[in-house]
């Protein structure tokens, strides 16, 4: 299996994680973000869109982290990582969308201004009042629960970590948030989980 990253892509990063978890083996493909090797022909053969991360398995390409965790999830976690049940199905994909809206729209963009002058979908201050939306709807399941959509951890977890964990670097302090906090670290101890 080949897995195309930027080495510092938070969504690259999301599959890596699962990757680790699963114990499951991949090359990993470094991308030349700097040259824009992800806007080139031959990748966008393989991801239209010329984002990371993507998939190549076996014949199979599979592009878009939430995609590709489900993917990953469905063929080497089982139930574990994405419960087939309607109820659990459901608890695990409205984590994985807040990964998609609050936290990659308000945290990640909010970072992504700070630390590269790019305000993407609009001013720094939106991105951060976004972005803490989402960090409030966390801290209010994880004040009485260790994960967000089930009794363990699952692909929402994972889907969330990234953006979450780096949204200081966005001015967005996670103090106000401490059982998000005590989730990071939860992760982060997790067999298999490796370093950004």
């Amino acid at each position: 299996m080949k897995v195309y990253v930027f080495q510092t892509s938070g969504n690259a990063y999301k599959v890596r994680i699962l990757l680790g978890l699963l114990n499951v083996p991949y090359e990993r493909v470094v991308l030349d973000n700097k040259n824009q090797e992800h806007k080139q022909p031959a990748y966008l053969k393989i991801n239209p869109r010329g984002e990371v991360p993507a998939i190549e398995d076996d014949g199979t390409v599979i592009w878009d982290s939430g995609a590709c965790l489900v993917y990953l999830a469905r063929k080497h976690g089982g139930e574990k990582w994405l419960p087939t049940d309607p109820a659990g199905m459901a608890a695990v994909m409205q984590w994985m969308v807040l990964a998609a809206t609050e936290i990659q729209c308000g945290l990640q963009y909010g970072r992504r201004a700070v630390v590269m002058g790019r305000e993407t979908l609009g001013p720094l201050d939106k991105a951060q009042e976004f972005g803490r939306k989402g960090l409030a709807a966390m801290e209010g399941r994880l004040k009485s629960h260790q994960w967000l959509a089930a009794d363990r951890p699952t692909i929402a977890d994972v889907a969330c970590f990234p953006y979450v964990s780096s949204a200081p670097e966005g001015k967005v302090a996670l103090e106000n948030y401490p059982s998000v906090i005590a989730w990071l670290e939860r992760c982060k101890a997790l067999p298999g989980w490796p370093p950004q």
